[in-house]
């Protein structure tokens, strides 16, 4: 399998990012990521992806996310205090079988200067016993 080195987005709103071999928003654990990051954040562009494929766990997993969160609520927040802020409102997912969480959190403002790039997560390297 060929990884892919960065995704790009095709929509500023609420859209997908362009992906290929990843989940996007299934189950119900990324609904409930998703519904609370909206809720809480009032995001303008918000991207939900299941990167547990990618990893070694059980098919259907919902262990590893990956989330593109772009609010105004972010401003004037330095990024470690918008991945505490993403973190703090996922909480019970993260006590509750979510093992891995990446963050992309961006201002409004800095989503729509930016290219709408987002780089791929690396391969697995292990975990369970390999």
């Amino acid at each position: 399998m060929i990884a892919l080195r960065r995704l790009r987005s095709t929509s500023f709103h609420l859209g997908k990012i362009h992906l290929v071999n990843m989940s996007v928003e299934s189950g119900m654990v990324a609904n409930s990521i998703r519904n609370k990051l909206q809720n809480s954040l009032e995001a303008t562009h918000l991207d939900v992806i299941n990167e547990s494929y990618m990893h070694n766990v059980p098919k259907g997993a919902e262990t590893h996310f990956k989330v593109v969160v772009v609010s105004d609520k972010f401003d004037g927040l330095a990024l470690i205090k918008r991945h505490r802020l993403v973190n703090d409102i996922l909480k019970e997912e993260l006590q509750n079988g979510v093992h891995a969480l990446s963050i992309v959190a961006k201002t409004t403002k800095q989503w729509d200067e930016s290219e709408k790039i987002i780089d791929s997560s690396p391969s697995c390297r292990g975990g369970f016993g390999k």
